[in-house]
């Protein structure tokens, strides 16, 4: 499978595809087609030292390799077009730091056999043990994905981008990448707004964060997150932006006025949400944004989005920890937040991710 996936990034006219004209299509072709084989083979390596994933096996056939590789190129090649047209900048990792891969993959590495272990031993309530009852909602107390510690320290937080990476093989930040037009477009219908003001629902470490900003400068944004660790993070990945504020909180409880932002972001935040944790945070999202306001929400596709994925979606909270997920699949997003106050706007494939936008009723 690693010849086939090597001789699909050799293929010249793929690159041609993706560079098109302009001095930085090259680069960006033999960038992301590096990106792609580094994480791959990652991906590869855990899948044969873990345990097979409990559960039956989904009956429908799953895409193979060179499926889903094509699929990779058509993000890319819309990636490129996006930069190309203005809509963004370039990545700021285009060429990234060896010695930073290097750490990162080995960290991943290592921590492999710890991963195994749980999924074998089905075992995803460590943080449970560990943290006092009361201090976080009971389904935030779960080893997501089996990886170690959960979302409770700094060793989890600098592992996570890393891990989320090996899991799309590489294609992670291309698909969070796709939201920045419809933030863009929505900044510019609030710039009469002196600033405007955005909340990034669920910040994590602040990736998505420093793409807004690098590609916003202007606005003021507001990263809130449940995780101090995945905080802490943030706020040093975002250190070169000194106006952004961070909230340790809820999202179903945001501390802030009604209408105090003209838009939000929510970036893979509600497949790990029980179904009506779900409302309620689509509702307090509502309630944050002014009317007329903005919701822009990255989250995995769900069943029928694409019917090639279905089984491979099936297959996912087997291969992983994610207890919501299975129910994520076949809840009614847009009848969601069309009862939460949002009018629908547009719905778009990235990928294995759902991008929509969504403006609050004025």
């Amino acid at each position: 499978m690693l010849r086939q996936l090597a001789e699909n990034l050799r293929d010249r006219s793929h690159s041609r595809r993706i560079s098109g004209r302009g001095g930085l299509g090259p680069a960006y072709a033999l960038s992301h087609a590096a990106r792609t084989a580094w994480f791959a083979g990652q991906y590869v390596l855990a899948a044969r030292l873990s345990p097979p994933p409990n559960g039956p096996a989904p009956t429908d056939r799953i895409p193979g390799w060179g499926y889903i590789l094509k699929d990779l190129s058509a993000l890319y090649r819309q990636d490129w077009a996006n930069i190309r047209a203005g809509l963004y900048r370039p990545p700021a990792d285009l060429v990234p730091r060896p010695g930073k891969v290097l750490k990162n993959s080995r960290a991943f590495l290592q921590d492999l056999p710890k991963v195994a272990q749980r999924r074998r031993r089905d075992d995803n309530s460590e943080v449970l043990k560990n943290t006092p009852k009361g201090t976080y909602p009971r389904y935030y107390l779960q080893n997501f994905h089996y990886q170690t510690d959960g979302w409770f320290s700094d060793e989890s937080a600098e592992a996570y981008d890393h891990q989320v990476e090996v899991l799309f093989t590489g294609g992670a930040d291309a698909m969070r990448r796709q939201a920045l037009p419809a933030i863009r477009d929505a900044v510019e219908e609030f710039a009469g707004n002196a600033p405007v003001d955005l909340i990034d629902i669920a910040c994590g470490t602040g990736r998505f964060l420093k793409e807004v900003l690098r590609n916003n400068p202007k606005i003021s944004v507001t990263g809130l997150d449940l995780s101090q660790p995945y905080l802490r993070k943030a706020q040093r990945s975002l250190a070169e932006f000194p106006e952004t504020y961070f909230m340790e909180a809820n999202a179903e409880e945001v501390p802030a006025e009604n209408g105090a932002y003209d838009i939000a972001t929510c970036v893979y935040l509600f497949h790990e949400l029980p179904k009506k944790v779900r409302r309620t945070v689509a509702k307090e999202i509502a309630r944050i944004l002014k009317p007329g306001g903005r919701l822009v929400f990255v989250d995995s596709i769900q069943s029928g989005d694409h019917p090639p994925y279905d089984a491979l979606l099936q297959r996912f909270p087997m291969a992983f920890h994610e207890p919501y997920y299975t129910n994520y699949l076949e809840d009614d997003l847009e009848a969601l937040f069309a009862n939460s106050g949002f009018a629908v706007e547009s719905v778009d494939r990235a990928f294995f991710s759902r991008v929509m936008v969504l403006r609050r009723a004025a």
